[in-house]
């Protein structure tokens, strides 16, 4: 299970370090594409075999469908971790996090999450400020 908010800059060709702790589950290789909420999401290859497999059992018909199949495939790159534990992301991904030197690598149970330093404080902030409110309304997801 990916757990736990780590802080690595990336550099200027693009290079991040993957925090050690992440590094067995998501594998030597794993895909990182767009996330939501402007950050970056990392799934180990089995995690993004089950996504793909509910991602193809959307209908091909209905328009937000297909605008959020493209919105993950269109970006999505495979990963491989060098002998540094660091991955290098493709300037899409850089630009749409708005990553530019210290970022937030956060482990979300079965994936993680790139996050600029900026983005992260401000959503952690909001987050903060709101987690009552967040609280009661999972109650209608069975919490």
């Amino acid at each position: 299970m990916l757990l736990g908010e780590y802080k690595h800059n990336i550099d200027a060709k693009g290079r991040l370090i993957i925090p050690s702790k992440f590094r067995e589950d998501l594998g030597v290789s794993f895909i990182v594409t767009r996330g939501l909420d402007g950050c970056l999401f990392g799934y180990p290859m089995d995690e993004w075999t089950a996504l793909e497999a509910k991602l193809k059992q959307l209908p091909l018909a209905k328009k937000e469908s297909r605008a959020f199949t493209r919105f993950l495939y269109s970006a999505a790159t495979e990963c491989s971790l060098d002998k540094q534990g660091r991955i290098n992301l493709p300037n899409t991904l850089i630009t749409h996090a708005s990553l530019e030197k210290s970022c937030y690598i956060v482990g979300v149970s079965d994936r993680i999450e790139i996050w600029s330093e900026e983005k992260w404080d401000a959503y952690s902030q909001d987050a903060d400020d709101s987690f009552e409110e967040i609280a009661e309304g999972m109650i209608d997801f069975g919490f």
